[in-house]
This record gives structure tokens, sequence and C-alpha cells, in this order.
């Protein structure tokens, strides 16, 4: 049979491209629809017209907006962040990295990247903005109106920083231990063929599969009168457990634990049990064969399971609001008390700012880790 009548038809075609144009269409319009609400006046992020939030008439009004040279230059600055972030970091990460640093490398290139972006943006830009717009005419007026004070607020004046500061411990917390857990206990039964280990992960798959609420009504007495249960070891200056990050850490480690170590387990049972062979015939020990032979071979598996465990530890909502006090809570309930008070529509833009400020750290990390997570999800991860 030849290659052309393996080959789908025209009509077929059609009808998938044009789903998942649909798709496409339906999933992205929300993000991009509160983006540009984000950047309005009130009176114009919730006008009943489409067009009026669109180029913002209000906002324009009030001497605030940008001109096709800011459109332009926004679009040439995101274009050469995504270029650097998909083409070049990888390659330089790869070529500079001492073996065995290449997580410290990737921080720092994902650094590095983040400042140029912010330079960019906030200096060279504006620069050349108020440098040529002057005498480009009509390119250098203002047609869309644009004010990024809401954000000032959210991050200044509401102390959003500190939310944001908060999401970023619990999350590099959860995905540090369940990594760091899940890679031996992954690697440990997938080379295992006793009856326990399979008991083991059948336990595991059936305390993942209950409900997190469930789980998470189990933990809160405990945390909640954890001051009192360890007075008799402690003294009266026994610390409580409630409102500390490093709980909600442990909390949702153990939730997500089971589904990393199962994830893993199956990136480890493709790989083939001869290396671990060949690596203990050259003299190295179990953990050393682990460590610089399967591991290496290992990372789509890592970076993929890690992206999961991050968006547990960053998108939860449940664990979070519960164990942590106002003080130390995370963006994701920070933002649905912003939506849940009674307020006017300036603070709703404001709530629809911090919401739209939550997705930014997503984008850049699927961006910078997308070969990795196309590699580890075609890799058989989902089997087993």
């Amino acid at each position: 049979m030849s290659a052309k009548s393996m080959q789908p038809s025209f009509g077929l075609k059609l009808a998938s491209g044009s789903f998942l144009a649909f798709w496409c269409l339906v999933a992205a319009f929300p993000i991009f629809w509160i983006l540009v609400m984000s950047f309005k006046s009130p009176v114009d992020a919730f006008n009943e017209s489409a067009l009026s939030v669109i180029f913002g008439p209000s906002t324009l009004a009030t001497g605030k907006g940008v001109s096709a040279l800011d459109i332009l230059l926004l679009i040439g600055i995101v274009w050469l962040t995504a270029w650097i972030t998909t083409k070049r970091l990888p390659n330089l990460v790869r070529s500079y990295a001492p073996a065995g640093a290449q997580a410290i490398g990737w921080g720092i290139g994902v650094l590095a990247l983040a400042v140029m972006f912010l330079v960019l943006m906030l200096g060279v830009a504006p620069w050349i903005t108020s440098s040529l717009g002057p005498s480009l005419g009509p390119l250098g007026r203002d047609i869309i109106g644009f004010t990024t004070e809401h954000y000032t607020t959210v991050w200044v004046d509401r102390g959003f920083s500190r939310n944001f500061q908060n999401s970023l411990l619990v999350t590099a917390g959860v995905v540090t231990i369940s990594l760091t857990v899940g890679t031996l206990a992954g690697y440990g039964l997938a080379r295992s063929g006793s009856n326990l280990a399979f008991w083991i992960l059948i336990v595991a798959l059936v305390f993942r599969a209950l409900p997190p609420s469930v789980l998470v009504a189990g933990y809160l007495p405990v945390v909640i009168n954890s001051a009192e249960w360890l007075a008799p070891l402690l003294g009266e200056n026994a610390p409580t457990l409630y409102g500390k990050p490093w709980t909600v850490i442990a909390v949702l480690v153990a939730i997500n634990q089971p589904f990393t170590i199962w994830m893993l387990r199956s990136f480890f049972q493709n790989i083939p049990a001869e290396l671990d062979e060949a690596a203990r015939v050259d003299g190295c020990s179990h953990f050393q064969a682990f460590r610089r032979v399967i591991m290496p071979v290992m990372w789509p598996g890592v970076i993929t399971t890690g992206l999961f465990s991050f968006l547990l530890g960053y998108n939860d909502f449940l664990v979070t609001s519960l164990l942590l006090d106002a003080q130390n809570q995370t963006m994701v309930p920070a933002i649905a008390g912003m939506f849940n008070m009674e307020t006017t529509t300036t603070d709703q833009v404001v709530a629809v700012a911090a919401a739209v400020s939550i997705t930014a750290p997503l984008f850049l990390l699927v961006m910078v880790f997308q070969r990795q997570i196309v590699s580890g999800l075609t890799a058989g991860a989902v089997k087993g």
C-alpha cells in the first residue's frame, strides 16, 4: 500500500483542522479577554460593547494609551523572547551547563531571560517610544487605551507580591520533595519484581483516587489542634502547624506522591535494565548507577512529572485556603477572596489583573520546557 493512500482525506483534514481551530479559540478567548480587561479603566473593562473593551476610549481619554509603535515593539519583544526560549535556550543549557547541573543551568537561563524581558519592556521600549514617537506622526500617536495602574495596585498596594512569594515557596517545596521521593521510589518499584511492590502501587493508586476534600478533612483537625497535642512534649510554647507553608507542602506532597510514583515508575520501566547491569559491571554501586546512568536518560520524564507537581502546588485552592492564614495565603485563594468581596468595579478590575498575573509563570514554564514535556509525554509515561 502506497504512502499516499495512507494519508487522511482532504475532508478529514479540514474537519479535524476546523475542530482544532475552534477548540483553540474557545480555550484562548477567556485568557485574551481578561488580559484586555486588565489594561482598561473600569468603564471600558465592563462596557457592553466589545469594541469599547478592546480599544478603551474612556481609558484613552484620560491620556493613557499605546501607539502603533508601542504595539509593534511589544510584538517584537514577545516574539524575540519566545524564539530565545524555544530555540536558543535549550542549546545554550546543553552546551554550557556542567554534567549533572542541568537544573542549575535552566534556572540561570530562565532568570537571565526574565531579566532581559523586563529590561526590554520597561527600559528599552519606553526609550524608543519617547525618542522616535513624536517624529513618526500617526504611528507615534496613542490609538488604544492602555493603563498598568491595576497591576501596580494589586502588586504594590494590595501586597500581592507576598502571595506570589508564598506560592513559589509552596510550589518549590512540593516539586522538590515529590521528585526526590518519587524518583527513588519509582526506580525501586520499577526494578522490583516482588508482589509487595505491586500491592504498594495498588494502595498508592487507591489513595490517589480519593477526593482531596476527604484527605484534607482528615488533616485539618490535626493541624488546627497541633499546639495542644504537642504541648505535653514541648511545653506551653509548642508551635502550631496551622498557617505554616511547610504544613501545606507536607499535605500536598502526601496527596500527590502516589501519582508521582506511578508516573515515574512508568518512565523507569521504559529504560532497559541492561543499563543498570552495565554500570554495575563498570564498578558503579546501585546508587551511582542510578545517579550517573539512569537519571540523565530520565530527564524528560522527571521534567514532565515535575510539571504536574508544579501545577498541583501552584493552582491548589482547597488545601491552601483551609490550612493557611491570611498572612501566608498563596495566590489562588487570594484572588478568590478579591472576587468574592463586595467591591467596586475598580476593585474587580484589580482582581482581574491579579488573575492575569498568575498565568504568566505557567506560559513561561511551558515555553521553556516544551521539548522535554513533549518528549516525556510520548515516551510512555501514561502507561502502566
